[in-house]
């Protein structure tokens, strides 16, 4: 059996910096949280990041029982699907897997949970194919910015 050996970069909680990346929809999966809230779980791959730091996730919420949360996350996810050149019209379904493979530039933010650093995707843009080989950005603050994502029950 082979020897395992941890290399300093294991030990790094540093994040990347926040802002704008090019990024790939890695998987796109419906799911059931801790409370047993329906959601959408989004996996990011972002580009010019050594493995271990470009994977983002993202939930987006689809039932809770707080109705201001539905209604940020059905409006984010709304903005993912426009972002990866897709037009959804009312009434019509979601088919996830349309997602999967789409480039993308989303914004990220620096956040925590359980006392862990990670990143926060905040918005999501269609790919300006100039500006991915540009260096990422520092973002605006977004229209969600006060919204305490970690207090929702779900």
């Amino acid at each position: 059996m082979s020897v395992i050996i941890f290399e300093p970069a294991d030990f790094s909680e540093d994040l990347p910096p926040a802002g704008a990346y090019p990024c790939t929809v890695t998987s796109v999966r419906l799911a059931r949280s801790a409370g047993g809230n329906r959601m959408v779980v989004v996996t990011f791959r972002l580009e010019g990041l050594r493995l271990g730091r470009s994977e983002v996730i993202e939930y987006l919420v689809l039932e809770a029982g707080n109705p201001r949360a539905v209604a940020i996350s059905r409006r984010r996810l709304l903005q993912l699907v426009r972002a990866c050149g897709l037009e959804p019209e009312p009434g019509t379904p979601l088919r996830t897997a349309e997602l999967v493979g789409a480039r993308l530039q989303v914004r990220v933010e620096h956040d925590s949970f359980k006392g862990a650093p990670r990143l926060r995707v905040v918005e999501h843009c269609p790919l300006d194919l100039e500006e991915a080989a540009a260096p990422a950005t520092a973002g605006q603050s977004g229209p969600d910015e006060d919204f305490d994502f970690d207090s929702v029950p779900f």
